[in-house]
């Protein structure tokens, strides 16, 4: 196969499974958030980064592969999603030897904002203290948020190194 003709199916399915995983992936670290009343602690929002800027990295490779472009280009579209998903493991991977005290975490994580004086709205997310890093906020299955990030992060990884690198 040359570099100039189109990518396979393996490409193309890896391509739409990450851009849905990683979707979910992060879809889910929000309903935990908003309809499950978890705050999200510094580096958990940290984690979000690589899922907020692969997804469209993704699409578009999914774009790219559909219009038929160079398979090198859509390939390198999927090496950088899996390069985003080695950065989400280890940030996830981080935070979990944070949470299970292997390490320090940041000195900044879970510092209390003081509330101001007033009686409305703004005042009152002022006085919302964000939870501390190196307690989990939950542990499912014996993993916390940031354990089963690493896992999904390892994965979607794993599977972006595999359809940038075998032939189609």
């Amino acid at each position: 196969m040359s570099l100039a003709s189109p990518v396979g199916r393996l490409q193309h399915f890896a391509l739409a499974f990450l851009a849905v995983a990683m979707t979910v992936t992060v879809g889910t670290a929000l309903g935990f958030q908003h309809l499950g009343g978890y705050i999200p602690c510094k580096l958990c929002i940290e984690q979000r980064t690589p899922y907020y800027i692969g997804i469209p990295v993704i699409l578009a490779g999914l774009a790219a592969a559909l219009a038929k472009a160079p398979a090198f280009l859509v390939r390198a579209i999927i090496l950088a999603g899996a390069l985003l998903m080695t950065w989400s493991l280890y940030l996830a991977v981080f935070h979990a030897g944070v949470e299970w005290a292997w390490w320090p975490g940041p000195t900044d994580c879970g510092v209390a904002v003081m509330p101001s004086t007033g009686g409305n709205l703004l005042d009152a997310l002022d006085s919302v203290v964000p939870p501390s890093c190196d307690q989990a906020a939950g542990r499912f299955i014996g993993l916390s948020f940031a354990g089963w990030n690493a896992v999904a992060s390892f994965f979607l990884a794993a599977i972006g190194y595999v359809a940038a690198f075998r032939k189609a």
